[in-house]
């Protein structure tokens, strides 16, 4: 941490140049950001509400579909980008000692970025479709943080994979679409009771995570002490796991970029 800190700069030109990077060709640049899950929801309550007659027994389900969209294109577009991220920057690692973390953290932090601006959609759909809002959202930071952390874990766990593996990359990809659908995204967990499937929804970890974020914005609650404590236990072991296991690949990852 303390070889990191010593690079912040470098971590803040990363991340600026992470986000410019991200719009460069795109015609409407960074509203994308709140533009794309926008779409993604509408899309979902077509084809849940419309097509499927699908009702959730606390109503607005483009709060809930929204706000499940948000931390999932956060989650999976910063392991992606994570694992892509040492291969990206293969000339500044071998001109520079610096810190190999760096790079996953940069794109964890421009991920992060990126959800706070996405939550502007969010906020005018809860006004659309006035959905009460209360002193709960204040508590979003905190989820914020959390779903951070989980995910800088996870990323620093499989960059390196994907430097000494190439098909790391397509493989993860394949994962996170399966992973999407054991995480209930844009589906409550109530319509699982009974299915052999609930196990597997009820213990993924990133379910837990999910609904720390979700929580405060559809329920308009906080999650319990014992949610909390929960994830804050999933969101650093995993942070100390990827820490570790970047640590132990470290010194290899320039012989293979």
């Amino acid at each position: 941490m303390r070889d990191i800190y010593r690079y912040r700069d470098l971590v803040f030109a990363l991340v600026a140049r992470e986000l410019k990077v991200r719009y460069r060709r795109s015609a409407i640049g960074f509203a994308w950001t709140m533009l794309q899950p926008l779409l993604m929801m509408l899309v979902l309550q077509v084809v849940f509400n419309s097509l499927f007659r699908f009702r959730l027994d606390e109503g607005n389900y483009p709060v809930f579909a929204l706000a499940g969209i948000l931390f999932w294109n956060f989650f999976s577009q910063s392991i992606v980008a994570s694992m892509n991220s040492l291969k990206a920057n293969t000339a500044i690692l071998r001109k520079l000692p610096v810190p190999k973390a760096v790079f996953p953290l940069a794109t964890v932090i421009s991920g992060l970025i990126n959800l706070v601006f996405a939550l502007v959609p969010l906020l005018l759909i809860l006004l659309v479709t006035r959905h009460p809002m209360g002193p709960s959202l204040l508590f979003l930071p905190v989820s914020v943080l959390l779903a951070g952390l989980f995910t800088l874990g996870a990323g620093l766990l499989l960059s390196p994979l994907a430097v000494f593996f190439s098909d790391v990359v397509e493989m993860i990809g394949v994962l996170l679409s399966i992973l999407m659908y054991l995480t209930p995204v844009f589906y409550p967990m109530k319509i699982l009771e009974g299915s052999k499937y609930l196990p597997l929804v009820r213990f993924n970890p990133v379910r837990s995570i999910l609904e720390v974020f979700r929580d405060p914005i559809y329920l308009g609650k906080v999650p319990p002490l014992s949610h909390l404590s929960v994830c804050l236990g999933i969101a650093v072991a995993a942070l100390l796991l990827g820490g570790w296991a970047f640590r132990r690949s470290s010194d290899r990852i320039p012989f293979y970029i």
